[in-house]
C-alpha cells in the first residue's frame, strides 16, 4: 500500500509544480510592470511632476484590472468548457504576446501619446490573462492536489506569483548593480519585458504537456457541453459568488499594497533608496513564500476560516501602526521588520484563498464561477490600491490610505467570520459519492 502512495503523491506533486510554473512567468509580467514604475514613468507622458507621473502609470496599472472581469469571463468560461489546460495556455499566449508590446513601446519624446497607447492595449491584454488565469490556476491546483492537502497545494498558486514577483525584483537589482540611473530610464527599464515575454514562451510548450485534472473530465463525461462555464449556471450559485468578492476585497487591497506599493513608499514617504527599498521587499517576499505553504497545511488541519481571520484581524488593527512607524524610525532594518510582519498577516489571505475560492463551486462553473467576482473585486479595489494611495499622498493626506486598507480589511473579516467552513468540500463526483457513502457506514 505504501508503495503505491508514494507514487500518486509523486503525481500531485508534479501536478502542483506544472501548474505553478507557468504562474510564475504570469505574474512575474505582471508584476514587473509595478516594479519598474519608477525609471519609466515620464518615458511616457510629459514632463513634469513625478508623483503626477507616477499617478499615470499607476491609472494604466489600474485599467488592467478593470480588464480582468472580461478576463475572467472570458478565459473562464473557456477553462470550464474547453479544460483547464487549454485556457491556461492561451493566458499565457496573450501575457506574452503584451509583454513584447511594452518592450517596443516607443516613448512620448518618439512618438507623442502613442506609446503610453501602446502601453494601456499591453495592459488590458495582461489584464484579460490574468483575469482568466487566476481562476484557471486555482481550480486546477485545487482539483489535482489530494483531498486534506488541497490547501497545502493550492497555496503553490501564491508561492508561484511571490516567485514570480521576486523574480522581477531580481532583474531590477541586477539591473541596477551593472546600470546607472539614466541608463534605466533611458532604455533598461525594457530589458525584463523581452525576458518575460521569451519565458512566456517556454510556458507556452510546457503547458501544452500538461494533463487535465480528473475532476474536470469526469464532469465532462457526465454533464451536458452547454451547461458549463455559463453566467445561468454561475446565477445559480451567487451566493458563492457574493462570497467570492467580499473575502477577496480585503485581500487584495492588502496584497497589493504590501507587494507593489511598498517599494514606492518606502522610496517616496520613508526616504529609503531605491536600492534599499527593493533589497527590504526581496527579503520580506522571500519569508512571504517560505509562510505561503505553512499556511496552507495549517488550513488543512484546522479550517480555511481560522487563518482566513486571522488575517481579517491583523490588516484591520495592525496596518495604521505599521505603516506610520515605517515613517517614525526610516531605516532598512525597521522597514525590513515591519514589511515581514505585514506578510506574515497577509500570508493568512493569500496561503488559503485559492482553494476556499474554489471549494466553494461545482466543477462545471468553477473557473468562471471564482473568475468574475474575484476579478471584479480586484479591479474595484486591489487594482486601485497604489493609485488610491499616490492620490491621498499628492492631496497631502497620506495616512488616510492606511485607515482605507484597515476599512477594507473589516469588510473581509466580517465575512470570515460569517462564511461556511469549506475545507471538507467535495470538488468531483467521486468525492461526493466516497463522503456519501462514508456517512452511510457510520449510520
Amino acid at each position: 500500500m505504501s508503495g503505491s502512495t508514494k507514487p500518486r503523491r509523486f503525481t500531485h506533486a508534479r501536478a502542483v509544480l506544472s501548474g505553478s510554473i507557468g504562474n510564475t512567468v504570469e505574474w512575474y509580467d505582471w508584476f514587473v510592470y509595478a516594479n519598474f514604475a519608477l525609471y519609466f514613468a515620464g518615458q511616457f507622458f510629459p514632463k513634469g511632476n513625478p508623483t503626477a507621473q507616477l499617478m499615470n502609470t499607476a491609472a494604466v496599472f489600474a485599467v488592467g484590472f478593470l480588464a480582468r472581469p472580461l478576463g475572467g469571463w472570458v478565459l473562464g468560461r473557456i477553462a470550464d468548457r474547453r479544460g483547464r489546460k487549454f485556457g491556461l495556455t492561451l493566458s499565457v499566449t496573450m501575457m506574452s504576446f503584451s509583454a513584447l508590446l511594452i518592450a517596443i513601446a516607443p516613448t512620448h519624446q518618439q512618438a507623442g501619446y502613442l506609446g503610453a497607447a501602446l502601453l494601456l492595449v499591453a495592459r488590458i491584454m495582461q489584464g484579460i490573462s490574468v483575469g482568466g488565469e487566476y481562476a484557471a490556476s486555482a481550480a486546477y491546483l485545487t482539483e489535482v492536489s489530494q483531498q486534506g492537502r488541497r490547501g497545502l497545494g493550492s497555496s503553490f498558486q501564491y508561492v508561484s506569483v511571490t516567485i514570480g514577483q521576486l523574480l522581477g525584483l531580481v532583474v531590477l537589482m541586477v539591473l541596477q548593480a551593472v546600470m546607472t540611473e539614466e541608463q534605466l530610464t533611458a532604455w533598461g527599464w525594457r530589458i525584463p519585458f523581452v525576458i518575460g515575454a521569451v519565458a512566456a514562451l517556454v510556458v507556452f510548450y510546457l503547458r501544452r504537456r500538461m494533463h487535465e485534472t480528473s475532476a474536470y473530465v469526469e464532469e465532462e463525461s457526465h454533464d451536458a457541453q452547454m451547461r458549463r462555464g455559463t453566467l445561468r449556471e454561475v446565477w445559480k450559485h451567487r451566493r458563492a459568488a457574493v462570497l467570492v468578492f467580499a473575502l477577496t476585497l480585503g485581500g487584495g487591497v492588502a496584497f497589493y499594497t504590501y507587494t507593489t506599493y511598498l517599494t514606492k513608499y518606502l522610496s517616496n514617504s520613508v526616504g529609503l533608496s531605491k536600492p534599499d527599498a527593493a533589497r527590504v521587499m526581496f527579503i520580506a517576499l522571500c519569508v512571504f513564500t517560505v509562510l505561503l505553504p505553512l499556511g496552507g497545511a495549517i488550513s488543512d488541519k484546522i479550517g480555511r476560516r481560522p487563518v482566513l481571520i486571522f488575517f481579517g484581524v491583523g490588516t484591520t488593527l495592525g496596518t495604521y501602526p505599521i505603516m506610520t512607524s515605517m515613517q517614525r524610525w526610516p531605516s532598512f532594518g525597521v522597514a525590513l521588520a515591519l514589511a515581514m510582519l505585514a506578510l506574515t498577516i497577509v500570508a493568512g489571505y493569500s496561503s488559503v484563498n485559492a482553494c476556499v475560492k474554489a471549494e466553494l463551486f461545482p466543477t462545471g462553473i468553477r473557473t468562471v464561477g471564482v473568475a468574475i467576482p474575484y476579478a471584479l473585486a480586484q479591479a474595484v479595489f486591489g487594482g486601485t490600491a497604489e493609485y488610491v494611495a499616490l492620490a491621498f499622498r499628492d492631496a497631502g493626506v497620506e495616512n488616510y490610505f492606511f485607515f482605507y486598507v484597515s476599512a477594507c480589511g473589516l469588510v473581509s473579516l466580517v465575512t470570515y467570520l460569517l462564511m461556511p467552513e469549506t475545507r471538507t468540500a467535495a470538488l468531483s463526483r467521486a468525492e461526493r459519492e466516497l463522503q456519501s457513502s462514508g456517512k452511510e457506514t457510520v449510520a
